[in-house]
């Protein structure tokens, strides 16, 4: 399999270095088009496939083409890939609000993915939902479906319109997260702690609580339950976390993500 990456950002080099990984593509096979001259420096250094800094007939070559540019370069990238595009040749869209049909008419091409992925994906630990246009076969989707898998899981929408919902969820989810670790370490610094021990004492227990929740057959509340007892110093934060409202301001700035995220799909 041929793949071609439009832009080589975090997000696009996470999708490539999984792909070499699990020996999906080789490099001779995985064309980077990065048109940084500073950033297509560093990748010829890394020698993670074959690096361009142009949309060139080679493009045309592909059988999967990704779209990790900024959604704001787009604009200035799709004549050239509009030129070089082919019939078969798959795209698939990991571009922040750009919606399948916009693609599908700056480009002249039908067979679109769109995919929103998030940046643990960078680890091989991410998750990424995605959708197809009706023109994507059902054997073209497991590729794709197979290679997104190469960066952690995937869940296939058939609504497009949930990748907003996806976007909020849990392409944006990472930062919700170090916003709370971020608070429960100033917490412990100004209880004593210096930062390295804070630190230490709150990523070890999300960490801890992730297996938890992944391996326990239990429900969030049972788990609760568990370290919260009657009367004690878990019984007594919790009811600060509720007199303050942190669920309801946690939901809601969620929803104030999505439909920032469908705001941007309109433009």
């Amino acid at each position: 399999m041929k793949i071609a990456i439009l832009g080589c950002g975090n997000m696009g080099m996470a999708f490539a270095k999984s792909f070499l990984q699990y020996d999906l593509v080789k490099k001779d096979d995985l064309l980077l088009i990065e048109k940084s001259a500073e950033r297509t420096e560093t990748l010829r250094a890394e020698k993670a496939g074959v690096v361009v800094d142009t949309i060139g007939p080679r493009t045309g070559e592909a059988d999967l083409i990704i779209l990790s540019v900024k959604p704001q370069d787009f604009a200035s990238a799709q004549a050239e890939l509009r030129a070089v595009i082919q019939p078969r040749q798959v795209v698939l869209s990991i571009m922040a609000g750009i919606p399948i049909s916009l693609i599908q008419e700056r480009l002249a091409h039908r067979m679109v993915i769109r995919a929103m992925p998030n940046t643990p994906a960078m680890l091989g630990m991410g998750i990424t939902g995605f959708t197809a246009s009706p023109e994507v076969d059902a054997a073209s989707l497991r590729r794709v479906e197979n290679l997104i898998n190469a960066t952690g899981r995937s869940i296939f929408l058939e609504n497009e319109a949930m990748l907003d919902a996806v976007t909020a969820l849990s392409g944006s989810g990472p930062a919700y997260f170090y916003f709370v670790v971020k608070a429960m370490v100033e917490a412990g610094k100004q209880m004593g702690f210096d930062e390295g021990t804070a630190s230490l004492l709150v990523k070890q227990t999300m960490l801890g609580s992730y297996h938890l929740i992944n391996n326990a057959d239990k429900s969030l509340d049972d788990l609760i339950k568990a370290v919260a007892s009657k009367g004690g110093t878990t019984e007594a934060a919790l009811r600060t976390f509720e007199a303050g409202t942190l669920g309801e301001t946690l939901q809601a700035g969620i929803h104030a993500a999505q439909v920032r995220a469908t705001e941007l799909s309109k433009g």
